[in-house]
């Protein structure tokens, strides 16, 4: 294979080589999934039912919810498919698709993620112009902000790593069509140019992180000054989970993507991989409801 466009399909990687195990990953996947379903699904729908959470944390809130239950049926689904009928392969299209959507979700889930440390920062830190700044007008207009970055990311890394032309191939060592995967099947050229761009959007994200990180000194230097001791684990409530969640995210991503070829590994890049694309949907309604009263009692009241 000279070029990209004799390519028609890709090969996945494969968990296993016998029929029990492929079985297993597939049991293993379709819990995972339907837990995401099963989280997301309910916070969703408490938000939604309960008037009292119809404030902009919340709203953001949802905006995540729905960016998780995205990304991870963009790639888990095809990964049991593929388990249960004993296949690897994937279409070209459908690879293209399934970079283009995951890139799009996962750039808008972090922007969204810069966002909410922006509503945490002005609700505790500027309580008396959180309806100001922050009012239902400027709440669509962040969010619509933070789904169109992602778009345009979207477009801008799938249109390079597909009009790279592919000359090693078309096996993918991976479970999902991840872009770095994608690349090693490219001349070394080639491989320059879009990990430039990967380079210049890591810059970008790494810009996000530091205001987040400037976001939540803030939070913290005020959540000090509180004089109760319940008012402050309230505020540390609803902070760290976030913060936890953009550690996670981030360090998941840019090692995945820019880590150097010296220690990468089939292992390695899997645990990653699953690290940023599959977890953060399974463990964000957990880390976000766990520890929110509001969010229980709207979900007592469901059940």
């Amino acid at each position: 294979m000279s070029n990209g466009t004799y390519i028609n399909q890709f090969l996945l990687m494969a968990f296993a080589d016998t029929r029990e195990l492929q079985l297993l990953h597939f049991w293993l996947f379709l819990g995972i999934y339907l837990a995401a379903l099963l989280g997301n699904g309910l916070i969703i729908t408490a938000i939604a039912r309960d008037h009292r959470l119809h404030t902009p944390m919340y709203f953001f809130l949802v905006n995540l919810s729905l960016l998780d239950l995205g990304s991870i049926s963009t790639t888990v689904p095809k990964a049991m498919a593929n388990s249960l009928w004993d296949t690897r392969a994937i279409s070209f299209l459908g690879c293209a698709l399934q970079v283009f959507v995951s890139v799009f979700l996962i750039s808008a889930e972090y922007f969204l993620l810069t966002v909410m440390s922006y509503d945490r920062y002005i609700a505790i830190c500027k309580p008396l112009h959180y309806g100001t700044l922050l009012g239902s007008r400027g709440c669509l207009y962040i969010s619509a902000i933070a789904w169109g970055s992602g778009f345009l990311n979207a477009v801008l890394h799938t249109a390079n790593t597909f009009s790279i032309p592919l000359c090693k191939g078309n096996a993918i060592d991976q479970f999902f069509c991840e872009i770095p995967k994608i690349l090693r099947l490219s001349s070394t050229n080639a491989y320059l140019r879009e990990v430039g761009l990967i380079a210049v959007t890591a810059c970008l994200l790494f810009g996000c992180f530091v205001f987040i990180v400037v976001s939540y000194v803030q939070i913290f230097k005020a959540v000090m000054r509180i004089p109760s001791q319940q008012g402050r684990h309230k505020a540390f409530s609803t902070c760290l989970p976030h913060l936890a969640v953009v550690s996670l995210f981030l360090s998941t991503v840019i090692f995945a993507h820019l880590k150097p070829p010296s220690i990468s590994s089939s292992v390695l890049d899997l645990v990653v991989s699953f690290l940023y694309s599959v977890v953060p949907p399974v463990l964000n309604p957990l880390m976000y409801s766990l520890r929110n009263k509001e969010i229980k009692e709207a979900l007592q009241k469901i059940f």
